[in-house]
């Protein structure tokens, strides 16, 4: 083992009662039940129904309540003393609203305190008392520990501990010691969250799921293709920033760009007001009860129809620069006719409906006018000096991976591309053939590249940023060629169609789950593989586990834009140390409803898969890093101490 690297641990480790404390930490920690994990993917910017999901743990914290005050409580207050654990600090306001004197109320804040210090030790119960104390709210540490470490044994210290409680009662501290107590318990609840793949689009608020993202306590992300849009707009892909920004046109979410991200889209208006007019095809989606003035209505239409024509115009030099990519059929603004508003697709004419290419050279479909490259230009400019923007697209890059093995399952946002026999569709890039686990990295270093080199524009690494957004072979869109053009531009909705990755249908395939799995080094006989980005379509009987348990989507819809052809608002999964647990999440309406009539969005649990024997930490990722260091422990311990 290097020396030098023996010198720094002994540096920290200067005596052999440091390292043999150490050692017998790390293995008792080994063998206690691994923690649980919280999987949750397509959020799609749904930051109120992203966060009460996370604050209940997706029913563990309910579940815990049960388990111990179940015939103590109704299920009235169960459901109440949830919802303080959920929103303490709203629903303190609400309860003590309805009390008439101090006294009643103080005798309430001592039944909620004392529930609370009886409910942490049972959701810390599989962690280590260090990993509890770093949990513990800072400033309540101290008298926390003593009302959590308090025996009823001897009478000695009773007053002691009623003391503790009628202090912080008297000096008006309840209120934070009670808010402080549930977030430990939220925290206790779930040891580690997944995000697989797409917190970026659709909803109104991304910005807030990521501040919440990064401050949380353990986590990974599995990057979807919405996400890697952004992180490519980042990385200097100007068709990326045209796609985010066409995206926010259509549902209406332009103030993530201008007020979360301060990004002055008043170049783009300005150009829109000058060359477009109202067109049906592109006004806003509007979700709910989102209403707009027919001003705002009519400025985001004339961006809608600029930004996606710059879109379209930026994609073609990339098409033909990339004949890997194989999308010449793509190249669509040269298939039309102008003046006949005719396009040719596949052999075959087809009208145009509600066109607009008043920017168009016929003669050069595909060149930007000089003020739409100035707007791009600034576009992208203010996007990769937005600092809001930069911490967050730091954070996605990261924590985030393509796909991730963990404790035996593979978590991927998309799917593995596969032909219609369930081997590895392979792709031919600078004269080099790479398939499945191959290709996924390849993308992966890619786009790791062009994030490290935002100056480059026209790299391969930053053109196949958006080969993951909407390429034939990317695992992040799995589909064989996007037809935004056709759905705004032509009727027949047969042209609409896009086909699928024989993935899709295949990993209803347990054999073929199995043999994916084998590919990635995982265990199929205890593996799973675990998947975004298709919506499951609960309303019309579609599982969401598939292939005998190997294979579990859980995009739900999250997205209201999803809601009404999936007909729930979102699965999320759960892995303890029993096995795992998928949630259905019903619609979240909003968190008042929460507050004023404890309604939750639970409803149903089915079981996945049930462990024979209860997993250990020694069986998980951390585990492996554990054992990793009480090996390189016990070389110091021989190395220096033990001679």
């Amino acid at each position: 083992m290097n020396k030098k690297y023996l010198d720094l641990l002994a540096e920290k480790y200067d005596s052999e009662e440091k390292v043999v404390t150490e050692i017998i930490n790390l293995e008792a920690i080994l063998n206690l039940p691994k923690g649980t994990e919280h999987f949750v993917s397509d959020l799609h910017g749904e930051y109120q129904a992203f966060q009460h999901v996370l604050r209940n743990g997706s029913g563990k914290v309910k579940e815990k309540i049960r388990d111990i005050f179940t015939g103590e409580l109704s299920e009235q207050e169960i459901s109440e003393f949830a919802t303080l654990v959920y929103y303490p600090e709203e629903k303190l306001r609400l309860i003590k609203s309805n009390f008439t004197s101090d006294e009643e109320l103080n005798e309430w804040y001592k039944a909620v305190i004392e529930r609370m210090i009886r409910l942490i030790p049972y959701a810390s119960s599989k962690y280590t008392r260090s990993k509890l104390r770093k949990a513990l709210p800072s400033q309540f540490v101290f008298i926390i520990e003593e009302l959590l470490y308090k025996t009823d044994k001897y009478t000695n210290k009773t007053d002691y501990y009623s003391s503790i409680t009628e202090q912080i009662i008297s000096l008006r501290q309840a209120d934070k010691l009670i808010a402080g107590l549930a977030y430990t318990i939220q925290r206790l609840v779930v040891d580690h969250l997944h995000v697989v793949g797409d917190i970026y689009d659709r909803g109104p608020e991304p910005d807030k799921i990521m501040d919440t993202l990064i401050d949380y306590h353990s986590l990974d992300i599995q990057w979807g293709n919405h996400d890697v849009l952004w992180l490519g707009a980042y990385s200097g892909s100007k068709v990326c920033l045209a796609n985010i920004l066409r995206i926010c046109a259509r549902y209406a979410n332009l103030d993530i760009i201008e007020d979360a991200y301060g990004i002055n889209l008043r170049p783009l208006l300005n150009l829109a007001e000058k060359y477009y007019e109202d067109n049906p095809a592109f006004r806003p989606k509007l979700q709910g009860d989102e209403r707009l003035t027919e001003k705002e209505q009519l400025q985001i239409t004339k961006i809608h129809q600029a930004i996606a024509m710059i879109q379209f115009k930026l994609e073609s030099p990339i098409i033909k620069r990339r004949s890997c990519f194989n999308m010449e059929g793509r190249l669509l603004l040269e298939k039309v006719d102008y003046e006949k508003q005719e396009v040719t697709i596949k052999g075959e004419t087809h009208p145009i409906e509600q066109g607009c290419f008043q920017t168009i050279d016929p003669e050069e479909p595909d060149r930007l006018l000089e003020e739409e490259q100035q707007v791009i230009d600034k576009l992208l400019f203010s996007v990769q000096h937005s600092e809001k923007l930069t911490r967050h697209m730091k954070f996605l890059m990261k924590k985030g991976n393509l796909y991730l093995k963990y404790n035996g399952n593979l978590l991927i946002h998309g799917c593995i591309p596969l032909d219609k026999d369930g081997n590895m569709e392979t792709m031919t890039i600078e004269e080099e053939t790479y398939g499945g686990r191959e290709l996924l990295d390849l993308f992966e270093e890619k786009l790791r590249y062009s994030f490290a080199n935002p100056g480059k524009t026209d790299d391969l690494a930053t053109d196949m940023v958006w080969y993951l957004w909407t390429g034939e072979y990317s695992s992040l869109f799995g589909k064989r060629e996007m037809t935004t053009f056709e759905r705004y531009f032509i009727k027949d909705k047969s042209t609409h169609k896009e086909e699928k990755n024989p993935y899709y249908y295949l990993r209803e395939n347990e054999e073929v789950c199995r043999k994916m799995l084998e590919d990635f080094d995982l265990d199929p006989d205890q593996g799973h593989i675990i998947n975004g980005h298709t919506p499951v379509k609960e309303i019309e009987g579609e599982n969401p586990v598939k292939a005998g348990g190997k294979m579990v989507v859980i995009d739900g819809g999250f997205s209201k834009a999803y809601q009404s052809t999936t007909g729930i608002a979102g699965y999320t999964l759960l892995f303890n140390s029993f096995g795992m647990q998928l949630v259905a999440h019903q619609k979240f309406s909003s968190k008042q409803e929460v507050l004023s009539d404890g309604i939750d969005v639970l409803s149903v649990r089915r079981l996945v898969d049930k462990e024979l024997e209860r997993k250990m930490v020694r069986e998980t990722n951390i585990g492996t890093e554990i054992m990793g260091q009480i090996d390189t422990l016990r070389y110091l311990l021989k190395a220096r101490y033990m001679k």
